[in-house]
């Protein structure tokens, strides 16, 4: 059974950057897409960025600019870079991928943006 184990959330101030990362191991197929959703409270989970195993990204366009999302496929990581950030930025942040058969979410990782 496949599982994502990420890391890198924490508590940041505003205008500061963060960078998490996400593994993958013990899927049966090759990871397809990776990527990244968030969940503020109260709020629906929503598309952070994703990328595909050949390196095509999708953002959500509010962060463009300021999330850059990457992938080592080697390593089945992904990771997203995080600029300039706002107090709207603080949420939950899930690590997603998915195979031919499966979608994987990670256990999230809390990201805290305050002075």
């Amino acid at each position: 059974q496949g599982q994502l184990v990420e890391s890198g959330g924490g508590l940041v101030q505003p205008g500061g950057s963060l960078r998490l990362s996400c593994a993958a191991s013990g899927t049966t197929f090759s990871i397809y897409t990776m990527g990244w959703y968030r969940q503020a409270p109260g709020k629906q989970r929503e598309l952070v960025a994703v990328v595909t195993i050949r390196g095509t990204t999708n953002y959500a366009d509010s962060l463009k600019g300021r999330f850059t999302i990457s992938r080592d496929n080697a390593k089945n990581t992904v990771y997203l870079q995080m600029n300039s950030l706002k107090p709207e930025d603080t949420a939950v942040y899930y690590c997603y991928a998915n195979t031919l058969a499966l979608e994987y979410w990670g256990q999230g990782t809390q990201v805290t943006v305050s002075s």
